[in-house]
């Protein structure tokens, strides 16, 4: 139905819905602007479905949810009251079925403004805002997949209003029975990469740089009062901060206390952190935006990176089998950061599944052969079996080069 080609349009107004761009009325401040409200509650919806990873649409008008029926209504004495509902679940997976069947469906309806839905009055009366609606169901929980199907994409999608994320409190779909009436309304979020904000994509080409000054300007005010007390305590000569991210369960680093003795020899002040689930991230920001150098065994916990200023040296430890996700997922995106950032790949002999397996196990001398079977095969055998012990003298050399590095940061 949105098939007409569209011609003129500012980079941002195709990416967010190419297909809808045509909806565009005169000068209008949004990227995409769909017919502005007129008489009678005139008003419109639009889809652009055609993003692997996700897709979105905007509603524009009359728009209140029904939390009972998990729907918006966009109310319109108009003949498009008579389409059919646009169906959508709104997480930033849609490629992977399996994941996106457990999330909720929402349903977007025409309605007559003579509908005796029409005639329940607003609970809480035309925001001032438009909504954006996300789902935190998929792999929330889990912190690389909050920030890449979650915080990225809902900066990605709501920077061109210039807010932080907002300065509204969110609202529980399920959980508000009150109605809220918009007059604009974005379901579902778009999203570039791994960890990326695509700068062509974006209003004023805002970068992953930009994604991260917002964490910067969240946790700043919070912390700031917290460090200057710590500078003042620590006068006593400078000593760069290494942060150690501990792990437990799997891809453990075994040898850690013997690491932590290792970098306080070379000179570094040495903090090992260990977040859990109930961790406020607060407390990891502070202590990871003061350091100098970052080291962690690859997994979900590097994505707290973000929390490093441009220039702190990353040593990513990447066990046997997660080369191509530990480059993909976090080294590339460490360098769009401008972080310092080291790979360093064990050694079979570092790993528990030598001892496991032997040394002329496919599984140790050719990871790839399995990897290449699919991630179940990944995850099951390198994932979770496997721990680390580093080999010291061999990681000798990286971390002195962070410590040289950390040191001319400095001055």
């Amino acid at each position: 139905a949105f098939s007409r080609e569209v011609e003129g349009l500012v980079p941002y107004e195709q990416v967010i819905a190419p297909l809808c761009s045509w909806l565009s009325y005169g000068n209008f401040s949004f990227p995409v602007t769909l017919l502005i409200l007129g008489p009678a509650g005139f008003g419109t919806i639009c889809c652009d479905r055609t993003g692997f990873r996700s897709g979105i649409c905007i509603m524009k008008g009359d728009v209140r949810t029904h939390y009972t029926s998990s729907s918006i209504f966009l109310f319109t004495s108009f003949r498009n009251k008579s389409k059919p509902p646009e169906k959508i679940k709104p997480y930033t997976r849609k490629w992977e079925t399996t994941v996106m069947e457990t999330v909720q469906e929402l349903s977007l309806f025409y309605r007559d403004v003579n509908d005796e839905h029409h005639n329940k009055i607003c609970d809480v009366v035309y925001h001032n805002v438009p909504a954006v609606f996300f789902s935190t169901g998929g792999y929330t929980g889990n912190v690389y997949h909050e920030f890449n199907e979650g915080i990225i994409p809902l900066f990605i999608t709501s920077q061109h209003f210039n807010k932080k994320l907002s300065d509204h409190p969110p609202v529980d779909f399920n959980g508000d029975k009150r109605t809220h009436c918009f007059k604009e309304a974005i379901v579902r979020l778009k999203i570039h990469d791994e960890l990326s904000v695509d700068s062509s994509l974006m209003l004023g080409n805002k970068t992953i740089l930009d994604f991260r000054s917002v964490l910067d300007r969240a946790y700043w005010p919070r912390i700031h009062g917290l460090i200057q007390d710590e500078e003042a305590e620590n006068k006593t000569g400078f000593k760069p901060k290494l942060v150690i991210m501990s792990r437990n369960g799997s891809r453990v680093l075994l040898n850690e206390n013997l690491l932590v003795k290792l970098a306080e020899e070379i000179g570094f002040f040495v903090e090992v952190l260990r977040p859990d689930k109930t961790t406020e991230l607060a407390k990891i920001y502070r202590s990871l935006n003061s350091s100098d150098v970052m080291i962690g065994v690859h997994g979900a916990a590097m994505t707290h990176f973000f929390f490093l200023k441009p220039r702190t040296v990353f040593i990513q430890i990447i066990p046997l089998g997660t080369e191509w996700a530990a480059e993909t997922y976090y080294g590339e995106p460490a360098k769009k950061l401008r972080l310092k950032y080291m790979g360093y790949k064990i050694k079979p002999r570092e790993s528990s599944l030598y001892g496991d397996y032997g040394e002329d196990d496919p599984i140790i001398k050719d990871p790839k052969s399995f990897t290449k079977k699919g991630w179940d095969y990944t995850k099951k055998i390198y994932l979770e079996r496997q721990n680390v012990t580093l080999d010291l003298k061999r990681f000798m050399k990286p971390l002195s080069r962070a410590y040289k590095l950390s040191i001319t940061r400095s001055k």
